[in-house]
């Protein structure tokens, strides 16, 4: 049920609708109401908010166009909470080497990231074969928990080679953008091998799912130019959230 009303302000330049519109949503995401949950009726809730009926209406309104509210007609009918809607799917085109940073501006989504992890560490076996270096020898490591809209949707684990001051530069950003205005190592071509794969307790914590969870696992190793590796990647997508696109075509054959 429904908590005591807020005491709405006036002369704040927040109109009374909006004030109502929040106290709504922060009892929604406070867990004192719950999808499903039916909100008083009109006039009883205006009446507690001390507000008119066309006031507690445009407040509903938004409410109901924003997928929060559901609001039924007739005598049994009312405002509900509704259930929450999923969150549409990212398009992430792997047919260019474009990064999250870029694929989230493709889908006109801000792009965040946290960092967890970067360090120069031993090169794991994997990440020594793909760098061509030998196993132990040192790399950077940076792990970061890639979001967008704030909703976590990816963990990434990339290894660099020792490029001098990597670890120094600001690591939310495109690690892309970085390598080819930092260090003209811009990533011209990649191979990218796709598994399923279940989460494993510490990568669910960290992408807001349960353990067991599905996820999809793109190892990549990337090439600048000259076919030097710059870059070995482990990323886990939610693919609940991002849908992986390659697109395809046919090479016309040569004449004989």
């Amino acid at each position: 049920m429904v908590g005591t009303p807020p005491e709405l302000e006036r002369g704040t330049g927040v109109p009374a609708h909006v004030q109502i519109e929040r106290w709504l949503l922060a009892s929604i995401a406070g867990g004192e109401l719950t999808p499903g949950d039916r909100l008083p009726g009109e006039r009883e809730l205006a009446g507690r908010l001390g507000v008119s009926r066309m006031t507690l209406r445009q407040a509903l309104a938004s409410l109901e166009r924003d997928g929060v509210l559901l609001r039924v007609p007739g005598r049994s009918g009312g405002a509900f909470v509704a259930e929450p809607r999923p969150a549409p799917r990212i398009d992430c085109d792997l047919t260019g080497l474009a990064g999250f940073t870029e694929q989230m501006r493709r889908a006109h989504l801000r792009a965040e990231a946290r960092i967890l992890r970067a360090a120069t560490v031993p090169a794991p076996a994997a990440a020594a074969r793909a760098l061509g270096v030998a196993p132990g020898e040192p790399v950077h490591e940076v792990a970061r928990v890639r979001s967008a809209g704030r909703s976590p949707v990816a963990l990434e684990r990339s290894y660099f080679p020792r490029l001098p001051g990597l670890l120094d530069e600001d690591l939310t950003g495109s690690l892309y953008a970085l390598l080819a205005t930092r260090y003209d190592l811009e990533p011209r071509t990649a191979t990218e091998h796709l598994d399923p794969v279940i989460a494993q307790p510490a990568e669910a914590a960290e992408l807001g799912i349960e353990p067991g969870a599905p996820l999809m696992l793109i190892e990549r190793t990337a090439y600048a130019a000259d076919g030097t590796p710059v870059e070995y990647a482990r990323d886990l997508f939610r693919p609940d959230r991002v849908r992986i696109t390659v697109r395809s075509g046919v090479t016309a054959p040569e004449d004989s």
